[in-house]
């Protein structure tokens, strides 16, 4: 989920919003082991090594949830609500998707076999709910066709990235108006 972290940053650094706040609050913390934790992951995967891929799901929730803590410091809360629903219908999505194709999630890797991220004889030997897909494939719109190279989303992904993005780029736009605010304030005095 680094492409959401970096899109984040490059749109708060445009907006010329204070991002050294991620190093100052310890709210952050959380969702920087959860990234190292996704980037080890990946480059298990690269390296062959499937093992924990088993456990991407729950990986995927403590991310989003990691995502708490910085929700209650800056009282993120509508925001939160907006993109849980993102999430809620992400997963929707997915699951059609899933449902449509006999509970398999079609991929349409391209970029990924450059990479050497995806092979098409990795396709039901790393887990078993993703496959390779074809020309029977139902609902294409819906699976895993936006290849990064390292990953191969869905809309349905992407939309559960709309939580991260929308929390952390409130979060460093509260913390820095109410820097801007308080320094201001100190001026005056």
């Amino acid at each position: 989920m680094i492409e959401t972290l970096l899109l984040t940053l490059f749109i708060c650094h445009k907006k010329g919003y204070n991002l050294s706040y991620l190093w100052k609050e310890k709210v952050f913390y959380p969702l920087f082991v959860c990234e190292t934790f996704y980037w080890v992951m990946q480059i298990l995967i690269f390296n062959g090594n499937y093992a924990f891929l088993s456990f991407a799901a729950l990986f995927k929730s403590l991310y989003l949830c990691s995502t708490l803590f910085i929700v209650y410091k800056y009282e993120l809360y509508k925001y939160a609500i907006i993109g849980s629903g993102c999430v809620i219908l992400g997963g929707w999505c997915n699951d059609i998707a899933i449902w449509a194709n006999d509970g398999k999630m079609p991929v349409f890797p391209s970029l990924s076999y450059w990479t050497g991220y995806a092979t098409p004889e990795m396709f039901g030997i790393a887990d078993q709910l993703h496959s390779l897909g074809n020309g029977s494939t139902h609902l294409k719109f819906l699976t895993d066709f936006i290849d990064l190279g390292y990953s191969v989303l869905s809309i349905g992904d992407v939309l559960i990235r709309v939580l991260p993005f929308i929390i952390i780029y409130q979060a460093l736009k509260s913390a820095s108006t109410q820097s801007l605010y308080t320094s201001t304030i100190k001026e005056d005095l």
